[in-house]
């Protein structure tokens, strides 16, 4: 897989990120360690959304240390909408290869993810199909997933994944609000773009708590409705 040399970078790894900063450390140094290991030109993007912790003050010693990490950070938490859709904006990869920052995500997977998008997709989404979460959040997701694939005939396993790879027009052509972020795949369907998913390692949390809640998804489901009613009205 070459180059294009028309884009600054070819990997951009995009990372929101609100309140992990005992994960930041080793995030980072495997992150790093997997992209000089692809042997392609990478930029690591730090977004913190706005982190009440010692988030901001790791990032800035981390930046003298670990080579090609920007960061952008919030005064407020926004979402993790507000912090993908300025990613996406400021990243200089021909490929942006999301992940979350709580060390669930292994970026050892940024490779296959990109193989198969060089089969033809635009997007391609990891599947946690043994996730190593409680049950009060394998349920739900479970539940979120079947109804998003029925409503909206995108066929993913698992839409809410936070590790997924990208083609550049694809995220520069995404208008993020709300809990949109949850919806890419679809947005990036009817955008015309073709999606796909592959297998993906799935690793427990070691450090901090879990942002998810219940009400994101609700929230997230009256977004999509609101999206769906304006795209086919």
């Amino acid at each position: 897989m070459s180059s294009d040399p028309s884009y600054a970078v070819d990997i951009t790894a995009l990372i929101p990120v609100y309140n992990e900063e005992e994960n930041l450390g080793p995030l980072l140094e495997k992150l790093t360690a997997d992209l000089k290991a692809l042997g392609r030109p990478y930029e690591i993007l730090v977004v913190d959304d706005g982190s009440s912790d010692a988030t901001l003050e790791r990032l800035r010693e981390l930046h003298r240390v670990v080579p090609h990490l920007g960061a952008i950070s919030f005064r407020r938490n926004f979402g993790k909408s507000a912090a993908l859709s300025v990613g996406f904006h400021e990243a200089r990869g021909r490929y942006i290869v999301t992940m979350d920052g709580d060390l669930q995500d292994d970026s050892a997977e940024i490779g296959p993810l990109l193989e198969k998008i060089e089969e033809g997709y635009d997007l391609v989404s990891g599947w946690k199909q043994k996730r190593k979460d409680p049950i009060t959040k394998t349920i739900p997701s479970k539940l979120f997933n079947a109804v998003t694939s029925s409503m909206s005939g995108v066929r993913l396993h698992d839409m809410n994944c936070g590790l997924k790879a990208y083609r550049s027009e694809v995220v520069k052509s995404v208008k993020l609000r709300g809990e949109l972020h949850r919806f890419i795949p679809i947005l990036a369907d009817w955008n015309g773009f073709r999606v796909g998913e592959i297998r993906t390692v799935h690793h427990p949390r070691l450090h901090g708590k879990t942002k998810f809640g219940a009400a994101r998804f609700v929230n997230g489901f009256l977004d999509l409705l609101a999206v769906m009613f304006l795209t086919t009205s």
